[in-house]
C-alpha cells in the first residue's frame, strides 16, 4: 500500500504545482527542497487546504479526492494529523486542554502520547508559557490523539535553532517506532532529513526531481544532493557500549568498530544514524599509524565524479553501506584511485553527529 498522489494547482502568481507520486506507507518520507519548490503546497494539498489543486490523493486505499469521479473529502474527514511551522496550538487553552481537543483518543492512548513525548510536567501550563520545542511536542501529540491515518509535519522545526531541532529528532524517531502512522515530513535543512528520512522525496519548481531509499538518493550523483560542502552520507551502526571515561560511544559499524561523543540520548543496544559528511572523509590506502583519527571503515571504491575545478566526490561501498569522500584532483591521481580500489575511509570521531 502507498501514498499514491497526482496533483495540479496553478496560481495567478505563475507557480504551477505538478507533482505524481506513489511512495510507500512503511518508514519516514521527507520532501526535501529549497524554499520555494512546492513541498509546503503539496502538502497542504493533500490536506485538502488547497481547493483549487486537481487530481487524485488515495491513502492505503481509501480515495480522499479524485475530481474525474467526483470525489473531493474536506480536510476534517480525510483523517490526517497536521503540524505547522508555529504548532498552531489554541492560545486559550491549557496544554492539556489542546491534547483533549483531539477528542478521539482513549485514557490509555492518551497516557501513552503523553509518557512519549515527555508532556506530563507540561500538561497545566499556558501554551504561551512554552518554549519552541515544547509546542511542537504538544503540536505532535494533539495531531496523534486525534487518531490518523497519515501525518503531515509542515516544516514543524523550522522555528527552532539547531539544538533545539536536535533536541526534537528523539521524539519524531520514537514516535515513528511506537506508532507506525505513514509519515510526510518537510524540510529544507539536509541534516534534518538525512536524521530523520526512511525515503527521500526531492522537489525543484514544483516538480518532484528524484526519489528513493534516503541512502541511495543522498549519494547518487543524479540527484544533486551528492556534491557541494553538505553532501553527506547516512551510516547506520549500533551503540555497543559507552560511554567511555573520555565520553565516547562504541559502535558497531559496517565491518569495524566505531567511535563517537556520547549523546544523552542514546542507550548501549540502540541502532543510530551517523550522519557524515563527504568534507570529513579522508581516504588512505593503509590503515593510519600514529593518528589522531579513531575511525577508520575499509571501503572499495564504488565510483567518481567531479565537485568542482579542484576537488571529486568518491562514493565508497563499504559492505552494503555507502558512504561519500570529498578529496582534491591531485589526491585523487596521488592514490591512483579508480572503482573497484580497496581504500580506508577516515573519519573523526568529533565528525560523526
Amino acid at each position: 500500500m502507498s501514498w499514491s498522489v497526482r496533483l495540479e494547482l496553478r496560481r495567478s502568481t505563475g507557480f504551477t504545482l505538478d507533482v505524481e507520486l506513489d511512495q510507500p506507507l512503511d518508514g519516514f518520507t521527507v520532501l526535501f527542497g529549497p524554499s520555494g519548490c512546492g513541498k509546503t503546497t503539496l502538502l497542504r494539498s493533500i490536506a485538502g487546504l488547497e481547493q483549487q489543486a486537481r487530481g487524485r490523493v488515495v491513502l492505503e486505499g481509501r480515495v480522499l479526492q479524485d475530481q474525474e469521479n467526483g470525489t473531493w473529502l474536506p480536510p476534517h474527514r480525510r483523517r490526517l494529523g497536521m503540524v505547522f511551522q508555529s504548532g498552531a496550538l489554541f492560545p486559550h487553552l491549557s496544554v492539556a486542554g489542546n491534547l483533549d481537543f483531539a477528542g478521539k483518543a482513549t485514557a490509555g492512548a492518551r497516557d501513552e502520547v503523553i509518557a512519549m513525548l515527555e508532556l506530563a510536567p507540561l500538561l497545566e501550563r499556558s501554551v504561551d508559557n512554552l518554549s519552541g520545542g515544547e509546542r511542537q511536542r504538544v503540536a505532535l501529540g494533539r495531531a496523534l490523539l486525534a487518531d490518523p491515518n497519515g501525518l503531515l509535519l509542515d516544516e514543524p522545526l523550522a522555528s527552532l535553532d539547531r539544538p533545539g531541532r536536535r533536541a526534537i529528532y528523539p521524539f519524531l524517531d520514537r514516535l515513528h517506532r511506537q506508532f507506525a502512522r505513514p509519515t510526510l515530513h518537510v524540510t529544507h535543512e539536509l541534516e534534518e532529513a538525512a536524521r530523520l528520512g526512511d525515503h527521500l522525496v526531492l522537489m525543484a519548481g514544483g516538480r518532484v526531481t528524484a526519489r528513493g531509499p534516503l541512502q541511495q538518493v543522498l549519494t547518487d550523483e543524479t540527484a544533486g544532493l551528492a556534491t557541494g560542502t553538505e553532501a553527506c552520507a547516512v551510516l547506520p551502526a549500533r551503540v555497543l557500549a559507552g560511554p567511555d571515561r573520555d565520553g565516547l560511544l562504541r559502535l558497531e559499524g559496517p565491518g569495524c568498530d566505531l567511535w563517537s561523543p556520547a549523546r544523552p540520548e542514546v542507550e548501549t543496544g540502540r541502532q543510530v544514524r551517523l550522519l557524515v559528511r563527504a568534507r570529513d572523509v579522508s581516504l588512505a590506502l593503509s590503515p593510519a599509524r600514529d593518528s589522531s583519527i579513531l575511525n577508520v571503515v575499509p571501503a572499495v571504491v564504488d565510483a567518481i565524479w567531479g565537485d568542482g575545478p579542484a576537488r571529486v566526490i568518491v562514493r565508497l561501498a563499504a559492505g552494503e553501506q555507502r558512504l561519500l569522500a570529498a578529496v582534491t584532483r591531485r589526491s585523487l591521481e596521488a592514490l591512483q584511485l579508480e572503482a573497484g580500489k580497496g581504500v580506508f575511509a577516515q573519519v573523526k570521531s568529533v565528525a560523526l553527529l
